[in-house]
Formats: C-alpha cells, sequence, structure tokens
C-alpha cells in the first residue's frame, strides 16, 4: 500500500511540474504579448486562468467577477500609473491599448520580481502545505490566486482591487473551489 501512494505522489509532481510548465509559458506569452521581456505576477494569474482545471475561473466567477476582465484592469492599471507621473495616453495614441509584442525569450526562463515572489510563495509555502495534507493533491489554478494574493502590492493586487474583488472573499473562494476540485476526483 505505501509503494502505490509513493507511485501516485511522484506521478502528481509529474504532473505539477507539466502544470509549472505550461504556467511559465502561458504566463511569458502574455508578458510578451503586453511588450514586456519579463512576465509578471499579473501575467501568471492570466496563465492560471487559462489553466484547464479551471478553478481560478470559478473562484472568481463565484465572486461574481468575470475573469476575462482580468487584462483590462492589468491595462487599466498601466494607464494609471503613467497618469500618475503625468503622461496622458491622449499624447501618445493611446499606446498602452495595442502594446508592441516581443518575441519570447531563447534562454533560461526570466521573470519579474513579482512573478519571481509569486512561484516561490506557490511552491515552498501553498503548495508545501497541500503536500503534507495530501501528498497526491494536485497544482491548480486557484493555488496561483492564493500566490498571487499574497503580495499586497503591484499590478495583480491593484488589478483585482479595480475589479472590485475583496481579497480575503478571493481567497475564501479560491481554498473552496480546490475543494470541490478534489471532492469531483
Amino acid at each position: 500500500m505505501k509503494g502505490i501512494l509513493m507511485f501516485k505522489t511522484i506521478r502528481q509532481r509529474f504532473r505539477d511540474m507539466n502544470t509549472i510548465k505550461a504556467l511559465c509559458l502561458a504566463a511569458e506569452k502574455f508578458g510578451n504579448a503586453d511588450g514586456q521581456m519579463k512576465p509578471g505576477a499579473e501575467h501568471f494569474v492570466l496563465s492560471a486562468l487559462a489553466l484547464p482545471d479551471g478553478t481560478a475561473r470559478k473562484a472568481l466567477l463565484r465572486l461574481h467577477a468575470n475573469p476575462d476582465c482580468f487584462p483590462a484592469a492589468i491595462a487599466k492599471q498601466y494607464k494609471d500609473a503613467l497618469h500618475s507621473v503625468g503622461v496622458s495616453l491622449s499624447c501618445v495614441n493611446d499606446i498602452a491599448d495595442q502594446p508592441t509584442a516581443i518575441p519570447t525569450g531563447d534562454g533560461l526562463y526570466k521573470a519579474q520580481p513579482s512573478a519571481q515572489a509569486l512561484m516561490q510563495t506557490l511552491t515552498r509555502e501553498i503548495m508545501k502545505k497541500e503536500h503534507k495534507a495530501d501528498s497526491t493533491a494536485p497544482l491548480l489554478s486557484a493555488h496561483v490566486l492564493l500566490a498571487a494574493l499574497s503580495a499586497q502590492y503591484g499590478v495583480a493586487a491593484r488589478a483585482f482591487r479595480a475589479m472590485g474583488i475583496d481579497p480575503e472573499k478571493l481567497n475564501e473562494a479560491a481554498k473552496a473551489e480546490i475543494l470541490a476540485y478534489r471532492t469531483r476526483l
């Protein structure tokens, strides 16, 4: 019996590595599409919203928030930041609405500090707790939301606030979706 559990645990870790790979590649594409060389935490949230398990999307829907509005909330944060330093987008033809995409990297994977912090929280804190409770627990997109919520500042946090999302309620909704996913297994 112990051997079967160990096999299931190892198999799940490989699946988690594939999830992390998909998460990182998609985050990089979202960041590059925004004209950024390195993805930020907000791009990892976008990536999580696109993962097939759907728990991140469902967590937002639990709060009556449209997950498809998150990109617009991100764009608003960039516009507001420019406006706060006196740059009017009307002067530059709303360039933030049409960022220049850049090609994906071809070397080592690099991310902004906000994304690095998100991934460290995800792997060192959230998944460590999950695996202590159940060594075969999968990494889900809702876990990425939990990691993103650990940051009080930054584009992702401001985008959630711009959508009218209370971080505590999103935390609860993400945990509820994780639990619901597990009960379906």
